[in-house]
């Protein structure tokens, strides 16, 4: 699929500076402030363990913290594991609800060669459902 926004395009091109620089094996903090160190010196705006507040029949029951907002538009999981899995997808489906964000970016360092997952999500006008799109980016 190719990379319709410039940002996002931006971000996927430093996670794979990140990638072959450091390769598999770290911690997700260590990929997380490579990341965001690489997005600075791109001049991008990034704040790292990004507050979402939860919120459960209208009332705050705590909170979470997604890895990296970046220009404050496109949230970023990073994850270290062998394979992404659909909890993972839904972590970053609970972000975007709770940011009201569109776009996250899901990338595994996990493995010798890094995996992208481009999720956004689409709200219908006339019913007001949302449909969920998620692309791998390679």
């Amino acid at each position: 699929m190719p990379i319709q926004d410039p940002l996002t395009g931006l971000i996927i091109g430093c996670c794979f500076k990140v990638a072959n620089e450091l390769g598999p094996g770290f911690l997700e903090k260590v990929y997380e402030n490579a990341l965001a160190h690489e997005l600075r010196k791109a001049e991008a705006q990034v704040v790292q363990q990004q507050g979402i507040e939860v919120f459960y029949d209208g009332v705050n029951v705590g909170n979470d913290e997604a890895d990296l907002l970046v220009e404050g538009r496109v949230l970023v999981e990073v994850k270290a594991v062998q394979a992404l899995d659909s909890a993972h997808v839904g972590q970053c489906l609970n972000y975007m609800r709770g940011t009201g964000l569109v776009t996250c970016l899901l990338v595994d360092f996990g493995r010798a060669k890094i995996q992208v997952r481009r999720l956004s999500m689409n709200r219908r006008a006339e019913t007001g459902d949302v449909d969920l799109n998620v692309d791998e980016v390679q």
